[in-house]
């Protein structure tokens, strides 16, 4: 229900709505700084602002980016320095969802934030 209500508001305003999207295809790319670096950092800053749909958006797109468990680690061990005891209960549940990627689980994607979608 939530992807069909995300694809009504995106075409209702898809200038706005898909802002989003595209600003992830083109921040995410390969450039001076590595796109994974650029999605680890992502996911520090998601788990510091608590988006529970984000870290699973970000942790999804670092597996995806071949971050390794310990690269996670660090970045999430930012993200625990900067937000203190929330910050470390969100990183748990960064780690919970990329390791559950390694393993083969896909994570539930919520509506709100989405991956960014591969160019036509």
């Amino acid at each position: 229900m939530a992807e069909d209500l995300y694809a009504r508001l995106r075409k209702l305003s898809p200038k706005v709505t898909g802002g989003l999207v595209r600003m992830r295809q083109e921040t995410f790319k390969d450039a001076a700084v590595p796109a994974k670096y650029k999605v680890l950092a992502a996911l520090a800053v998601v788990v510091s602002h608590r988006c529970e749909p984000c870290i699973r958006a970000y942790a999804k797109m670092a597996h995806q980016a071949g971050a390794s468990l310990e690269e996670v680690v660090e970045f999430l061990n930012v993200a625990i320095t900067e937000g203190g005891c929330p910050g470390e209960q969100w990183a748990i549940e960064a780690l919970e969802v990329f390791e559950g990627l390694g393993r083969g689980q896909e994570g539930k994607e919520e509506a709100c934030c989405k991956l960014p979608e591969e160019p036509r």
